[in-house]
């Protein structure tokens, strides 16, 4: 018997491996900030959740985990969400939490409050509420606190209470040895001591319609009938009675959700079949399960002996996890019928769709698996060792050449087949029914893991060399006019034809061939998959069902359909990470499963279903966590938590804070991104981020709101939370202090302005008066220019005069010269003196000294009328005659030229000029026509 066990626990474990199971989230103690138990878990209307661990009770916001310590110091055995209060028993106490305004939990004992005398060691395993009642169980006695008017009754055992059960709004419990009882009128009443209850602990009690059912730790479920217990027979049964259950609920759906010791999870249908178990060896991070939960979004959460998991069980995608590495990296996958077939590196595998009975290898295949490839009902495999052909559950080999990437049909010949090897091209051909390999494509020898045939000529995609174009002979044996794009290479790109398109993907995005121009040309809509998201596999799959376009980027995977309206693609998204779909970057596979529009995704431990028509995101909220000032000059104190409640009113130097957010999006492979902006200082919107916090540092005074929302996948928040605060200006700038600063500049200026006003009138005083002067030296100038002007006209006047003068006085020299001479030779050569003596008379007429001398003295002071007033002042004593030589010798005359003038020899000038000389007082070296000039 125990023999019989031992094998069935051994394939029963060995089908569990080949569970596809809901996607499981885990949390490890280093994430959740606790130790390894968790006893109980609760949720709040907000989906925030809580759970009682050891010596915390841990707080998760669906962004951050925060542990608040025991009350006490002791372990935390219960917690459950009632109203905004979590209460939470533990050793010797009990109480609830509350959150105060900065959005943290305070803790309140309602057992200190009441002054309960507790049994020595009591600890408290659960709490229910009915109404105004809340239920704390300990382990002999039940406490029943009533809201109302905060009194307490109890209800004592001597035998062990495991566990109490809300059923239908009645309170059920079982004391060890004496049956289960119901709370009714405020005391116990015995309703089951069926031996079956006796014998084994129960773990749950659920609502069958009128009757109950009742679950054991060992013996499975058992159901009232007519007030008698008779065994429930489900397909579970054998398997319940072989696991040690321990913690159980039911379901939303009203199936079964069973924690098990060692064992894991158990998941049952309505009816008690088993749908999933879950356990350490696909998924689960521990098999004893201390504690279930079942959030509002349909989520299991698992309080585990070591860490905290949740379970996804409204998620379109399934998880077929390899954890012991049979199976292997999948890089491929074919559906034949009923028959599921992996190619992966350790082989290919197949099992039927219709059941969990696990993979099985094929034998021959061990190894590497590069593709499969399904054409005209023949099933071909592309191996490391070659080609195989598989028929069922075997293999036979077809090309015994090592690498064959890929294998694909080539149009107009039905009878060959094209495949790419590490060494060039091969073909293949079917002679009568059979395949196999015909010859080698001679002239090309790289490797050819992605070609396609389009344009009457063959393309590869070399990743390091670039893409190769090249025709091929009639015959099929040569490659001829092989050109080569250097340009289009980089790592983990491809190129694939879809729907009489040839595409090339690589980091530069997704490229379309151009007949015309016979080259690559950009798609700028198919390109943007690779622009929004990081690039990280240039892999491009179609799929012959519904002819999408596969593309893998690093956030999540598209599929390309057409319009419903116009030619122009429709990009869709699943949210399945990079790091979560754990690919194998760049032999990424997908394939269709029978199930409409459910798909196959290959991982590097196994693969991914996802019904991707089922992609329904629960509406779901954003909620401010914390906020936290900090600044300059602040001590530890003052950089505290801000109250959430109110709006925030800060002094200039708390101007640095930090807000943390949160929306309760429990799904594995939908995490929430947040988007926030402040108002008054960044108006526009953030970009998407999974961070779930955010700084702001040294904010400028004035008014502020802070707005973030959330989205998961397409869906946006319900709402945007909002958080309004005021940064005051400092000191010296605020309002008496800029009024003072106004009046102070106003007096400055006015001040300033007077100040200006006397400096420019001085100046334009001393501006005047440098004016005044410059006029006054520039009229003086110009009079003195004038006079200069006027000496200079005075002095060409003078000259001409002086000209003019001294032509007149040669005039008058030369007629006396000329009449003395004329008088002279009438008196020697005229004998009748008589006869001439009229002549002599006039000739003496005209030689009349004193009208000549009358005639030069008016022109002579005409021309230099200060001469004579000077002379006579300066020497008084001269005649009239002498003042005459000195006219005379003024306009520089000679004493030759002179004498005619005075009418007398140059001998008698030049005795007059000596005699002027001593009257003037002049000294023996000076000369007398200068001293004249001087004057």
């Amino acid at each position: 018997m125990v023999r019989l066990l031992r094998l069935f626990l051994f394939f029963f474990s060995f089908g569990l491996c080949s569970q596809e199971l809901p996607p499981i989230q885990n949390f490890a103690p280093s994430e959740y900030k606790g130790e390894n138990q968790n006893w109980a878990i609760s949720q709040s209307q907000e989906k925030t959740i809580f759970v009682a661990n050891n010596k915390n009770l841990l707080e998760f916001n669906g962004a951050e985990w925060t542990a608040y310590p025991s009350p006490n110091e002791t372990v935390i055995r219960s917690v459950r969400v009632i109203g905004d209060k979590v209460f939470t028993g533990c050793y010797m106490e009990f109480g609830y939490w509350d959150r105060n305004a900065f959005g943290m939990l305070e803790y309140t004992s309602i057992s200190d409050q009441l002054d309960i005398e507790f049994i020595p060691d009591e600890e408290f395993w659960n709490i229910l509420d009915i109404g105004d009642y809340i239920i704390f169980q300990s382990k002999n006695r039940i406490y029943i606190y009533n809201t109302a008017d905060a009194s307490v009754f109890t209800i004592d055992s001597i035998n062990t209470l495991p566990k109490i059960f809300n059923v239908g709004q009645s309170i059920y419990f079982q004391r060890f040895n004496e049956g289960i009882f119901k709370i009714q009128g405020g005391t116990d009443i015995l309703v089951f001591a069926d031996p079956a209850i006796l014998e084994d602990e129960v773990v749950g009690i659920f609502q069958d319609n009128d009757n109950l059912l009742i679950l054991t730790r060992r013996k499975g479920f058992f159901k009232t009938e007519g007030g008698a217990l008779v065994k429930w027979d489900i397909s579970a049964d054998n398997l319940l009675s072989n696991v040690n259950v321990y913690s159980s609920m039911r379901l939303q759906d009203q199936g079964f959700a069973l924690g098990t010791i060692s064992n894991g999870l158990l998941l049952l249908d309505p009816d008690g079949t088993l749908l999933y178990h879950v356990k350490q060896v696909n998924g689960l991070q521990n098999n004893t399960v201390l504690s279930l939960f079942e959030d509002f979004d349909k989520n299991v959460w698992l309080g585990l002996d070591n860490g905290i998991s949740y379970i996804n069980l409204k998620s379109p995608f399934r998880v077929y996890h390899d954890s012991e590495g049979f199976v292997g990296s999948v890089y491929d996958a074919v559906v034949q019928g009923e028959t599921l077939y992996l190619g992966t590196n350790q082989g290919l595998f197949y099992k039927n769709l219709e059941n969990d009975s696990g993979f099985t290898q094929i034998n021959g295949t061990q190894g590497q698996v590069w593709s499969l490839f399904v054409y005209d009902d023949t099933f071909f495999c592309a191996h490391h060792t070659g080609t195989f052909v598989i028929e069922g559950n075997r293999a036979k080999k077809i090309a015994d050449i090592p690498g064959t990437w890929k294998i694909g049909k080539v149009e107009g010949s039905p009878e060959y087949l094209l495949q790419g090897n590490y060494d060039g091209l091969y073909v293949l051909e079917n002679k009568n029914g059979a395949w196999g390999l015909r010859n080698k494509v001679e002239g090309f020898d790289n490797s050819a893991r992605y070609f396609e045939k389009f344009d009457d000529a063959i393309f590869v995609n070399h990743e390091y060399k670039g893409v190769f174009r090249m025709d091929i002979d009639d015959s099929m044996t040569a490659a001829k006019d092989i050109r080569v794009d250097t340009l289009l290479k980089g790592s983990n790109s491809s190129i694939l034809k879809f729907k009489d398109e040839l595409l090339y993907a690589s980091r530069k995005g997704i490229l379309k061939y151009d007949t015309a121009q016979r080259k690559f040309v950009k798609d700028s809509i198919l390109s943007e998959i690779y622009t929004r998201d990081e690039f990280t596999s240039g892999k491009l799959i179609t799929d012959d069902r519904n002819n999408y376009l596969w593309v893998f980027a690093d956030t999540d995977i598209n599929y390309v359909t057409s319009g419903n309206l116009t030619n122009t693609p429709s990009i869709n998204q699943i949210p399945l990470s990079a790091n979560e779909r754990s690919g194998i970057v760049g032999y990424e596979s997908v394939i269709g499963l029978p199930q409409e529009q459910s798909y196959l995704f290959g991982s590097s431990s196994g693969y991914i279903t996802a019904k991707i028509d089922d992609f329904e995101v629960d509406d779901f909220q954003v909620n401010l966590k914390n906020i936290r000032k900090t600044g300059k000059n602040l001590d530890e104190k003052q950089q505290a938590m801000v109250a959430l409640n109110a709006d925030g009113d800060f002094k200039s130097n708390e101007n640095n804070f930090t807000i943390s957010y949160a929306a309760a999006v429990y799904n594995k492979y939908l995490k929430p991104e947040y988007q926030f902006q402040l108002q008054g200082i960044y108006p526009n919107w953030s970009a998407w981020s999974e961070t779930s916090k955010t700084t702001f540092e040294n904010l400028p005074p004035g008014d502020y709101t802070f707005n973030v929302r959330a989205k998961a996948g397409d869906k946006i928040s319900e709402n945007v939370a909002s958080y309004s605060f005021k940064v005051a200006r400092p000191w010296y700038i605020s309002n008496v202090f800029i009024a003072l600063y106004v009046m102070g500049i106003l007096l400055t200026s006015i001040v300033i302005h007077n100040a200006y006003k006397r400096f420019y009138h001085k100046r334009q005083e001393k501006l005047i008066e440098k004016n005044e002067r410059d006029l006054a030296l520039a009229q003086a100038e110009n009079e003195k220019e004038i006079i200069r002007i006027k000496n200079e006209q005075l002095r060409e006047d003078f000259n001409t005069k002086s000209k003019e003068l001294a032509a007149s006085t040669m005039s008058i020299i030369r007629k006396n010269e000329l009449l003395s001479k004329i008088k002279e030779l009438l008196v020697v050569h005229v004998k009748d003196k008589d006869a001439v003596k009229p002549i002599i008379n006039t000739i003496d007429s005209s030689l009349n000294q004193r009208d000549d001398w009358e005639m030069f003295k008016e022109a002579f002071n005409n021309a230099d009328r200060k001469f004579l007033k000077k002379l006579k002042k300066a020497h008084p004593n001269l005649s009239p005659n002498d003042i005459r030589l000195c006219a005379y010798l003024r306009l520089n005359l000679s004493s030759k030229e002179i004498a005619p003038l005075l009418n007398i020899s140059a001998r008698s000038v030049e005795i007059k000029r000596y005699r002027l000389r001593k009257k003037m007082n002049l000294d023996h070296d000076e000369n007398l026509v200068n001293y004249i000039l001087k004057l």
